[in-house]
Formats: C-alpha cells, sequence, structure tokens
C-alpha cells in the first residue's frame, strides 16, 4: 500500500508499505478514504516530537470503511463507514474513567506517533470499539475529517480550558486551522468579544468570516496594546494560545485579566517564559490539555444538525500519491493561503 513515511527529522516520502492486519482482539482494519494533515505532524517533521521513530506512517485524522475487526469488536462490522479519532482509548483504564482519554494506558495518541498512522491506504485501530465513531449514509465526509482532531481539540483544550462564558471576552491567539476551529466552538458560549490575533491577513479575513468580532494583524507585534485598548485597560477572560511558540505565549500573558484562563492551544516544541513575578497576584489559571475527544460525540451531532461547518476551513484537496505536494502547500500556508487540506485516497 502507498503510505507516507517519516525517516527522521526533515525527511517524508511516499513509500510502498506492507499493509496492516489484526494484532489484537479489539483492533480493526480501515480502507481509508479521506484524511489530512495537521500543524502536528509538521512538529514531527521539524523534531520537535523525538518519540516519534523515523519509519512511522504519519496521520491521526481521517475516515473510511472498516475491512477487517478482530474477535472482540462488538460495535462495528466489515462495511462499515467510519470516523477515526485522533485518540485510541480503551474505555477501560484510570485515565478513560476519568475521560482523560489522551492518557490511556494503552492507547492515547499512538496513530502516526507511536504506532502507523492514517496517511496511507490501509490503518490498524486499537480498541476499535472505542476510538471509532459510525458516520450516516447522508454525512458529508470531508466535514467530518475535520472531527478527528482539530476540532475536539479546539474545543477541550482552547473553549473548555478558557472557560469561555456567555458575555465574556475571549482573545485566540494564532488563525490557523485549530484555532478557527476554538473560534467556531466558542461561538457555542455566545463570549461578547472574540478576538483574533495573527500576523497573516489572509487567515485573518476567514476568522472574520467566521464570526471573530475582531481581527488584529500582529506584524508590529503590539496586539497587546489593541487588546487592552478594546477591554478598557482590563485584559481578556480567556486568552487562548494557538501557535505553540513562546512570543505567542507571552502575548496570552501580557493580554489576560485578573481572574481569567491561559489555555495552552499549540504544541510547544521550545520552552517559554512564565512571568509569575507579574501573574502571581491576579488570580491567572492556565490550563494545558492534550485532546481527549470526549467532545466528538457532541460535535458530531452539531455537524450533522448543520450547526456547525467545519468544512469551511478546507482549502486544498488533493490525491494520495500527491501526498508529497500537499505537505509542501500546508507547510508554506501562509504563501499558499492554506487552512486544511484533504487527501483523497
Amino acid at each position: 500500500m502507498l503510505a507516507l513515511v517519516y525517516h527522521g527529522p526533515g525527511h517524508i516520502s511516499l513509500d510502498d508499505c506492507p499493509q496492516p492486519v489484526i494484532k489484537a482482539p479489539g483492533d480493526a482494519i480501515v480502507r481509508v478514504a479521506k484524511t489530512t494533515i495537521c500543524g502536528t505532524d509538521l512538529h514531527i517533521i521539524r523534531g520537535d516530537v523525538p518519540d516519534c521513530q523515523a519509519g512511522r506512517v504519519l496521520g491521526h485524522e481521517g475516515l473510511g470503511t472498516i475491512e477487517s475487526v478482530g474477535a472482540a469488536v462488538s460495535e462495528f462490522k466489515v462495511g462499515d463507514r467510519v470516523l477515526i479519532s485522533c485518540i485510541s482509548a480503551c474505555g477501560k483504564c484510570e485515565y478513560c474513567r476519568k475521560g482523560m482519554y489522551s492518557h490511556c494506558t494503552s492507547g492515547g495518541w499512538m496513530l502516526g506517533h507511536t504506532i502507523d498512522g492514517v496517511q496511507a491506504e490501509y490503518v490498524r485501530i486499537p480498541h476499535a470499539d472505542t476510538s471509532l465513531y459510525h458516520v450516516p449514509d447522508s454525512a458529508d465526509e470531508e466535514a467530518l475529517v475535520m472531527l478527528s482532531d482539530i476540532f475536539p481539540t479546539g474545543f477541550e483544550c482552547g473553549v473548555l480550558n478558557g472557560k469561555v462564558e456567555p458575555g465574556s471576552s475571549v482573545a485566540i491567539v494564532g488563525a490557523g486551522p485549530v484555532g478557527l476551529a476554538a473560534l467556531l466552538t466558542a461561538q457555542f458560549y455566545s463570549p461578547a468579544q472574540l478576538i483574533v490575533i495573527d500576523t497573516d491577513e489572509n487567515r485573518l479575513a476567514v476568522a472574520h468570516e467566521l464570526g471573530a468580532t475582531t481581527v488584529i494583524p500582529n506584524r508590529d507585534g503590539r496586539a497587546d496594546v489593541q487588546v487592552m485598548s478594546l477591554t478598557n485597560g482590563r485584559g481578556v477572560d480567556a486568552a487562548i494560545e494557538a501557535v505553540g511558540v513562546p512570543a505567542t505565549f507571552a502575548l496570552c500573558e501580557n493580554i489576560v485579566a485578573p481572574g481569567g484562563n491561559i489555555a495552552v492551544l499549540g504544541v510547544h516544541g521550545t520552552k517559554v517564559d512564565l512571568h509569575l513575578e507579574r501573574l502571581w497576584s491576579h488570580n491567572i489559571t492556565l490550563r494545558t490539555r492534550l485532546v481527549d475527544t470526549v467532545s466528538t460525540p457532541m460535535l458530531m451531532k452539531a455537524v450533522l444538525a448543520g450547526r456547525m461547518h467545519p468544512a469551511r476551513l478546507i482549502t486544498h484537496r488533493f490525491k494520495l500519491h500527491d501526498m508529497l505536494q500537499a505537505y509542501s502547500v500546508f507547510g508554506a500556508a501562509a504563501t499558499n493561503q492554506a487552512l486544511k487540506v484533504i487527501i483523497e485516497m
């Protein structure tokens, strides 16, 4: 089968790989129909995720059809269309019982990380009963692929951790796909201010179309001054960091209001400065989280009911044999005005 393989920092290729087989009774083999590329994949390629080893098939987002199932799989059968969760969960361990699927003792973020992922014609899914979701016949496949990762991530790690509430003020620092997913899902709670900050004018224009009340181009590095002006010098109740670099984390520290929340949504590969000398007396709550995907069923209902439209983030489409071009386009997102790309098998 064809698959996108990571060969160490800076090196990927489209290779002919062995087709996966059932290894445990709870496994399912899925014939992938559509997948996408995540910013986390770019972090892996840059060497920011050292426990992802050379030879790994990348990808943790996708949708397809069940090809075969292990003897213990009871919720799915051959031929079922399924959404693949980026997080594999046994549903039984201590962490799963707390809803912390990301820390499942025999699962968590495995696909495209510690086991072969979904940027391939076929993928093996451990704990299939609790790591896959049925896809209705009438569903928009491209929209649902967005629910594998970025929408539960934006919602859980950004909106829920940021404690977004009706009438509150929210700043999302970073208008990439996951930041825009946070923007769309924050609107479930009707905040009064939804400020989006980025250096990319195209992404800010998209953010405005998707419901941002104010967009701030941070080319001069003075977005904090504008945020404080917009909030009468108070700052925002929720500062959602959606990039994963020290400068954007520092910006969130500068704009959060007393009693506010900083929610870390970006993937951080280097250390940041935590300015406790300024924040210690301000009742600030800092929250980090790896997505647990506990919200996926709710988000799927919202999409199927027409209350949310994740496909609005899709800007480019490719076939699997053009995967390297897809990475090139996604890796230079600003130049190519790219948000999410869809790869069809």
